[in-house]
């Protein structure tokens, strides 16, 4: 796993942004070379991998994903009107929010370059799954802003949204991968399904490191989602879960205009202690995990084959005290 991690950020380091306009390319260039996880275009990766397969055409669809990614990041940062990613200064605040909007564009747009340099062969499975989830990934985002200031958000509505805005990527790089690998359909599809579940849970651990993370470890402020008013797992658990006086003050507390963030960060994460969200969330992340397991079971090939994978699925794990 590790060596197509560093096989695939020698290719995505080798990309030349040192081109004019330069006040476009260079937010590009810096974002790129800000690190991050790597998730998706491994994911590209492995799918190949596990159908014994590895080709150039996964290097170009998983930087084309990684690229993508990028973009809705800087988006995203503008949105949320965060400071600082992966321990660095945000595009719109290193630069402006006009420079991370254009850049952001230009990125979307150099995915698709990328995406283009596969062999048409497989243009017509490739590019249906990827434009259909970049919409997904668009249409995710704005139920998150929406939730921010509606009154009364469910837990299916939220898991409907993280499912397009997180996880929606995630089996989307799984199914090109496996598809570049000439896998069955079948399998691509438990793939995809497995990747919906990974990416739940992905986010149901973000959520959670959101409000009891490690600031250095996680590269960005604590508590952010939070000051966002946005509607995670931890909070929409919190206030179905909650006596009448207990959901008061949280209502109160997200809503205040009069108490500082510091103030407002450790009243809401007190209060998700003391009912216990840490281990719902665990709970919750480990039902998800089993579903990716599930899915990947039932894929037909070796098991040594899915190692890489199920790692993953135990990564995601968090394990409570």
């Amino acid at each position: 796993m590790y060596q197509i991690m560093n096989n695939f950020e020698t290719v995505l380091q080798s990309i030349n942004w040192n081109t004019e306009p330069i006040n476009l390319y260079k937010p590009i260039d810096y974002t790129l070379k800000s690190g991050g996880k790597r998730l998706r275009p491994m994911l590209v990766q492995l799918a190949c991998q596990l159908f014994e397969k590895k080709t150039e055409s996964a290097e170009n669809a998983a930087a084309a994903i990684e690229i993508f990614h990028n973009f809705t990041l800087l988006h995203d940062d503008i949105m949320d009107n965060s400071p600082t990613r992966r321990n660095r200064e945000t595009v719109h605040k290193k630069w402006n929010a006009n420079t991370a909007i254009l850049s952001g564009d230009a990125m979307m747009i150099k995915s698709y370059e990328f995406l283009a340099k596969i062999p048409q062969k497989y243009w017509g499975e490739v590019f249906p799954v990827f434009t259909k989830t970049a919409l997904e990934v668009c249409e995710g985002q704005q139920y998150d802003m929406d939730f921010e200031t509606a009154k009364e958000v469910s837990l299916t509505q939220y898991f409907e949204m993280i499912r397009l805005k997180t996880a929606a990527l995630l089996a989307c790089s799984l199914k090109i991968g496996a598809i570049l690998a000439d896998a069955p359909k079948k399998d691509a599809d438990l793939l995809y399904d497995f990747g919906i579940a990974l990416g739940i849970a992905f986010q149901l651990k973000d959520d959670y490191l959101d409000a009891f993370g490690d600031e250095k470890t996680l590269g960005k402020r604590i508590g952010g989602d939070i000051l966002c008013k946005k509607k995670t797992f931890l909070l929409l658990s919190a206030i179905e879960k909650s006596e009448d006086d207990i959901n008061n003050l949280l209502q109160i507390t997200i809503g205040s205009k009069f108490i500082t963030d510091e103030k407002k960060i450790s009243v809401i994460t007190n209060i998700f202690k003391k009912i216990d969200m840490p281990k719902i969330c665990e709970t919750e992340i480990e039902k998800y995990c089993q579903k990716a397991i599930n899915c990947l079971e039932k894929i037909e090939v070796k098991n040594e084959k899915k190692t890489d994978l199920k790692d993953l699925v135990e990564k995601l794990q968090v394990r409570i005290n």
